[in-house]
C-alpha cells in the first residue's frame, strides 16, 4: 500500500474504550487513531477529513491533558445540520475517533456502553464543534478554518483538465501531489487554522 510519507508523521490519536475490553478485542481495551486510519476510512485525504481529525485531536487533548480519551465518553455537537455542506463527512471521521454517533449506533448491552445520541447536528454554539466529556461535563469548543493555508495557483488549471476529461495521466498525478501537498501544509500549521477554547 502506497500512500504520502507525511501521513506517518502526524500525531496519532490515543484512546481507551470500556467496549473493546469487556468484548475482548483489545488488552486494556488501549489502542490508536491515525491519520491513515480514517483516510481509509473515508477513501481520501483532503483539507475536510484532515480538519475533521486536527479537531478531534486538540479537543481530546484538552478533555483529556494527562490520559487517554475515554471512546464513548464523548458528546459531540455541530451547529451545521447534518446535510449541510460538509458536515457528514466531518461528523464521520470524529464518530469513527469517538465512537459518538447519533440515533444510528451502538445501542449498548444492558444499559452500558452505548454510544447513539451521543452527536447532535443544529445545536446552538458559535464552533466548528463542542466537544463535551458525559462523565464530568467538561467542555471544549473547536474551530477549524484553513483558508489561510492557500492551494497552489497550479492547482486550478489542473483541476479545470480533470473536470474536462482533457488532463493526462501525468497531470492528474501532478493534481494529486499538489493536493495532497496542501493537506501537508495545513497539518504543518496546526496552529493557525484551528483553536480551541475551553467553557
Amino acid at each position: 500500500m502506497s500512500y504520502p510519507s507525511f501521513f506517518d508523521t502526524i500525531e496519532v490519536i490515543k484512546v481507551k474504550d470500556p467496549l473493546s475490553t469487556v468484548l475482548g478485542a483489545f488488552d486494556n481495551g488501549e489502542y490508536e487513531f491515525t491519520y491513515l486510519d480514517v483516510v481509509k476510512s473515508a477513501g481520501h485525504s483532503c483539507p475536510t477529513v484532515a480538519g475533521a481529525y486536527i479537531i478531534t485531536l486538540l479537543a481530546l487533548k484538552a478533555l483529556y491533558p494527562n490520559e487517554r480519551a475515554v471512546r464513548g465518553n464523548i458528546k459531540v455537537e455541530f451547529a451545521e445540520s447534518l446535510e449541510e455542506g460538509v458536515a457528514g463527512v466531518i461528523g464521520n471521521v470524529i464518530s469513527q475517533i469517538t465512537g459518538a454517533t447519533d440515533k444510528s449506533g451502538f445501542k449498548g448491552l444492558q444499559g452500558k456502553f452505548a454510544r447513539h445520541s451521543l452527536m447532535f447536528f443544529e445545536a446552538d454554539i458559535n464552533a466548528s464543534a463542542r466537544f463535551t466529556r458525559v462523565d464530568t461535563s467538561k467542555s471544549v469548543d473547536v474551530t477549524y478554518n484553513p483558508s489561510s493555508i492557500m492551494p497552489r495557483p497550479d492547482m486550478q488549471p489542473l483541476m479545470q483538465k480533470m473536470m474536462s476529461g482533457s488532463a493526462t495521466s501525468e497531470e492528474l498525478k501532478e493534481f494529486g501531489t499538489l493536493w495532497q501537498e496542501r493537506v501537508k501544509r495545513i497539518f504543518e500549521n496546526i496552529e493557525s487554522v484551528a483553536k480551541v477554547v475551553e467553557l
